[in-house]
């Protein structure tokens, strides 16, 4: 019952320095009321009545009562909590992200788009306040998931995304366009675009620079990541017979000046990841960066925990009265 008690009124425990003045002032007393006799002997005296022993009782229940009522008068009780967010300044994200065959290269383990894909998918569960939507690009490019805040869906699509779905080249404009169409009717106080290439731009209709145009005037913020590492990478070059990719050391190419320029233009960064643990702490800082708003409203349930207390001392109170008006009464 009082497990977790916190006292609301703690002060009335100086009262309880009142009960060992009154046991003093009840011992003085009673040996103030009590007659000696001084005499050689007691043999012919019969011993005294049990309940004459037992006086003290009375006094003590009533200590026992009084400390109880004190206890109560700091109101122990006890409190639950309760909490519910509310999300104030939501953010929409719609991440960009390169399937070229480049992205099979190795330089990251075990390639880029699997190590993308990874990261990635960490830092969407970090977002669980957020709306997130795919895009994939190479040659083309093609909406893989809407804005949701459903991220199973969003983490499903992810896992699903692969080479060899669109036509290979490299179109960071069509890339770009295509995430700003998804976000450009957004009621979100925030707009990100988080568009990642290994690549330089050589494919689609739309220039990267007319893209990020649009972002602009979307008031679409664009974080932009260049993957690869510095120098040669073990890179798909040709076909085998059997279909699968033959690798060789091909130079790692990104156009560096057009992600930083998309990126200054429209609010945002620009990174570099040359392995896993630099791509992580990208992602990392960009979900530092991105702080979505959250009001949280705490609700107080406090639960009374006195009355058993003074039940309990009434008892005694009562149990002290009886005792003097019955077995006690003629010694008193």
């Amino acid at each position: 019952m009082f497990e977790n008690v916190e006292f609301a009124n703690p002060q009335f425990f100086w009262l309880l320095l009142s009960l060992p003045l009154a046991l003093l002032w009840y011992i003085f007393k009673h040996k103030k009321e009590v007659a000696s006799l001084k005499i050689s002997s007691i043999k012919g005296f019969s011993v005294s009545h049990w309940t004459s022993k037992l006086r003290p009782l009375l006094f003590v229940l009533r200590l026992l009562s009084l400390a109880l009522i004190i206890t109560a008068l700091a109101r122990p009780q006890t409190e639950d909590i309760s909490t519910r967010t509310k999300t104030t300044k939501g953010i929409d994200i719609v991440m960009a992200i390169d399937v070229s065959s480049s992205m099979l290269a190795r330089d990251l383990k075990p390639n880029r788009l699997s190590a993308l894909k990874e990261v990635a998918a960490s830092f969407i569960k970090k977002r669980p306040n957020d709306r997130i939507g795919l895009v994939g690009y190479a040659g083309e490019s093609y909406t893989k998931t809407p804005i949701t805040s459903d991220k199973t869906i969003v983490l499903n699509a992810l896992r699903e995304i692969t080479y060899g779905e669109l036509e290979d080249g490299t179109a960071i404009g069509m890339g770009l366009a295509t995430s700003v169409n998804r976000l450009k009717e957004s009621k979100a106080i925030s707009k990100v675009i988080i568009l990642l290439t290994d690549g330089v731009n050589n494919s689609g209709f739309i220039e990267p620079k007319t893209a990020a145009d649009l972002a602009v005037e979307f008031g679409i913020k664009t974080y932009t990541i260049g993957l690869g590492t510095n120098g040669n990478a073990l890179s798909p070059i040709a076909y085998n017979r059997d279909g699968t990719f033959r690798y060789g050391m091909r130079q790692v190419e990104i156009d560096e000046a057009l992600l930083k320029e998309i990126a200054k233009a429209t609010g945002g960064k620009y990174f570099r990841a040359t392995d896993n643990e630099k791509l992580e702490e990208i992602y990392d800082e960009i979900n530092k960066l991105e702080k979505t708003e959250i009001e949280e409203f705490k609700y107080y349930k406090y639960e009374e925990k006195f009355r058993p207390l003074i039940l309990l001392a009434g008892a005694l109170l009562l149990l002290e009265w009886g005792l003097r008006n019955s077995v006690f009464k003629s010694f008193i």
